[in-house]
């Protein structure tokens, strides 16, 4: 195990068990990429180098005295939206906060599985954009590009497990948070079903509309990284009965129908799929045809969903800057959406959340005739970076629905996705493709996922080695 990328999450708990490599080898190793990356991908907004070195020393001896947990020693990453103790939670946002006193819950079954969270990601502010950028920090870039955007909001965890820094790490997802750096990163991106993995000490987050999900290169790491983070605070709104996401990874899915999706959901602003993309997303759609499923094109009633998406999230937004003590320092974009947050928050609130059994039962209908659906993740390829940072709400918005139109609709129902690398367009820019379910299908969507991974063999590929173009951070 060198120096030079991570070995997988697997691989890493495998060699502790087996005595091959010791934790503290693995969290310098760790701790070292990091630094030398900083100046360059920025993936971080907080590095724990000294409390890391001493819970890998625990984990040593710990191991040494046949000690056996399910990540004993391994070192992860986690979004700066989660709690870690002894330190704060900005979450992509300017100002001093405070460290708080205990970890969230997905932190603290982390560590229960043995982790070592070496550090905290980059996000955008709040988790809005599907960047990873702002006065607080600087740029986060793409480790295949780095005068791209890994996307966001989880482009830092996205970035730090593409780079090969870490094997794992986890993010969240709003809109598309975990799918969409995940598509532009070439990386495995699973978001679960909502309260899979607890939001405590939120009891949901953004009003139901965002999940924590995990981000890895393989579909047998991102798997083991949610059976380790899932599990529920006493005081969760949303408490979904257990899977085990490792065990599905080596099912075979059997033949199964598979419905594929072009069409971007109905929003105000336009959107239109790039015909790279399309390319890449119809590609696949022919490899699992190839491993003898039926794919045939069809589309969901996704109807008017985005009037129900638009009440929560900006609600949810306003809650969060409500908790805000210095919100003069705050993006102008973030307070708007927060105002209206504040106006929507009663009844077009209540609405809004009453409508998702209705969107179940029409949506849903689609998991009558197929089992799985298989969309693109995004609309484009990653932009650039800095295209979206300076631009005002709307153009905001027509630059964010341009790009990511497909991702949302899953959050809002609450159900499971995962992005699966789709390839490359201009040889160097990835792209990716959901397979989406119906509640509680994760055990399915990653026996598939597996399976294609199994064909496709993307985890052999990592990113070149170079520098960017233009000055790394700014």
């Amino acid at each position: 195990m060198g120096v030079d990328r991570a070995p997988g999450l697997v691989e890493c708990a495998r060699a502790l068990a087996a005595g091959e490599v010791t934790s503290r080898a693995l969290v310098e190793a760790t701790l070292a990429r990091i630094e030398a990356s900083q100046g360059t991908v920025n993936a971080f907004r907080r590095v724990r180098a000294e409390a890391a070195l001493v819970e890998a020393e625990a984990a040593d001896k710990e191991l040494a005295e046949g000690g056996r947990r399910p990540l004993l020693g391994v070192p992860v990453a986690v979004k700066d939206d989660m709690d870690v103790a002894g330190e704060p939670t900005a979450f992509g946002c300017r100002g001093e906060f405070p460290s708080l006193p205990e970890d969230g819950e997905a932190v603290r079954r982390l560590r229960a599985a043995g982790a070592i969270v070496v550090g905290k990601t980059n996000t955008c502010e709040l988790g809005q954009w599907p960047f990873t950028e702002g006065p607080a920090f600087g740029a986060t870039r793409n480790p295949w590009h780095p005068d791209h955007t890994p996307g966001g909001s989880s482009g830092g965890s996205a970035a730090a497990v593409a780079a090969g820094l870490v094997p794992a790490a986890l993010g969240s997802d709003g809109a598309g948070s975990v799918r969409i750096p995940a598509s532009w990163t070439h990386l495995i991106g699973i978001k679960p079903q909502r309260g899979r993995i607890s939001t405590w000490p939120h009891a949901e987050s953004f009003q139901g509309i965002t999940v924590n999900g995990t981000l890895a290169r393989t579909v047998a790491d991102a798997a083991l990284l949610l059976d380790a983070a899932s599990g529920n605070h006493e005081g969760d709104l949303h408490r979904p009965l257990a899977v085990n996401a490792s065990e599905a990874v080596g099912r075979d899915p059997g033949r199964l129908r598979i419905a594929l999706s072009l069409k971007p959901p109905f929003t105000a602003l336009p959107a239109r799929l790039d015909p790279r993309v399309e390319k890449r997303v119809r590609a696949v759609a022919e490899r699992l045809a190839a491993l003898g499923h039926v794919v045939e094109e069809a589309e969901p009633r996704y109807g008017q969903i985005g009037l129900t998406f638009i009440p929560r999230a900006t609600a949810g937004i306003a809650e969060r800057v409500g908790a805000i003590t210095e919100p003069g320092l705050l993006d102008r974009r973030t307070l708007d959406a927060a105002r209206l947050g504040r106006l929507l928050a009663g009844a077009p609130l209540r609405l809004a959340r009453r409508a998702e059994v209705t969107l179940h039962r029409r949506i849903g209908a689609l998991f009558t005739t197929y089992d799985v659906l298989l969309a693109p993740t995004t609309a484009a390829p990653p932009p650039r970076v800095g295209s979206m940072l300076n631009l005002g709400g709307l153009g905001t918005d027509r630059a964010m629905i341009a790009a990511c139109p497909y991702a949302w609709p899953w959050n809002v129902l609450g159900w499971p996705g995962v992005n699966v690398p789709a390839g490359f367009v201009d040889e160097e820019l990835p792209v990716g493709a959901q397979l989406l379910g119906p509640a509680n299908s994760e055990p399915l969507l990653l026996s598939l996922a597996a399976q294609l991974e199994a064909d496709q063999r993307w985890h052999e590929l990592w990113p070149p080695r170079r520098e960017a173009a233009d000055s790394p951070a700014g």
